[in-house]
């Protein structure tokens, strides 16, 4: 079961968070881009197979503390054909390297488009009388569920049927998300804390042995007090969290996501980490020649603000 997976690998790495690998080209080492330029051109193929480079450089360099990797589909949408054939190279090696893979689409649609959106994330492709292939074949992805349940059954139904995760947005870490999710119903609830409850009830077949579910939900660290909130809410729930770091949410943000136990939820970090080398704290200390150093580093800092946090929350 995906749950199962994924809290293993946090428990045998000691680390709860997430290495965001959502790249830009201009976040790429100026040596790395022109080397890719020469040889490939100033395209969408020369941008693309950088970032290759920089996103294996990355993986060597976290693999071995981080339990997992998440990876925005857009930012590899972008620059194309040659973008998702990128995305799907990363897949497949940071799965070889046991890292468990989260693709952030935020896919949704109903009916059969709904299945197809799934199908090439979580599912299989049926290929009539031939051998059956996969897509994109991630652990688990990012859902928004604002067209209602047969929106997200799709999804549900394929990680029954293959092992895999979602997560859906319940309370997301921008500026502006309280225009919706914020919105009070009749009865006085936020219309997050109403998809919250949808959200534990949709995972309640997919429970793992450490009590969880392989549906989750994803809850901004840029927003706390509503963290406590869903917490309470989502008891089956696993909560992915981003927001850390760049956006301005801290590690003792993000610990009002976890349970008492300081389990039930993993933390994202993205620019903070691919951008490490140019930092403030790390720039005096690796070059652009060693940002996958700096990376590491910046990794292990994370993880060690988390685990501090999370320590001193069981104790108060």
């Amino acid at each position: 079961m995906f749950i199962d997976k994924l809290i293993d690998n946090i428990i045998e790495k000691n680390n709860p968070s997430v290495i965001g690998l959502d790249p830009r080209i201009e976040y790429v080492p100026s040596l790395i881009r022109e080397e890719s330029y020469k040889e490939f051109g100033r395209n969408s193929k020369g941008a693309a197979e950088a970032i290759w480079v920089f996103n294996k450089r990355i993986i060597d360099a976290v693999y071995d503390i981080a339990p997992a990797v998440k990876l925005q589909v857009a930012c590899y949408e972008m620059y194309g054909v040659e973008g998702m054939e990128v995305l799907s190279r990363t897949i497949k090696y940071a799965r070889e390297k046991g890292l468990i893979v989260i693709a952030d689409g935020k896919r949704n649609d109903i009916g059969s488009t709904a299945q197809a959106y799934s199908t090439a994330f979580l599912g299989s492709i049926d290929l009539g009388e031939g051998p059956i292939d996969k897509a994109f074949d991630v652990d688990a992805l990012t859902v928004n569920p604002y067209l209602g349940y047969d929106g997200i059954k799709p999804f549900i139904d394929d990680c029954r049927d293959n092992n895999k995760g979602i997560f859906v947005l319940v309370k997301t870490s921008n500026k502006s998300s309280g225009q919706l999710q914020d919105l009070l119903m009749q009865d006085g609830r936020s219309v997050y804390e109403v998809v919250a409850g949808y959200v534990e009830k949709w995972g309640n077949n997919l429970i793992g042995k450490y009590g969880y579910s392989s549906v989750g939900a994803v809850v901004g660290a840029t927003y706390p007090n509503q963290a406590k909130v869903l917490r309470s809410i989502l008891k089956s729930t696993y909560i992915l969290v981003p927001g850390y770091g760049a956006q301005g949410g801290t590690a003792r943000d993000a610990a009002h996501s976890f349970d008492k136990n300081g389990m039930g939820a993993i933390v994202n970090a993205s620019r903070s980490i691919m951008c490490a080398y140019q930092s403030d704290l790390w720039k005096n200390e690796y070059n652009e020649d060693r940002f996958d150093e700096a990376s590491r580093a910046e990794a292990l800092r994370m993880r060690d603000e988390l685990n501090a946090a999370l320590q001193s929350k069981k104790s108060s």
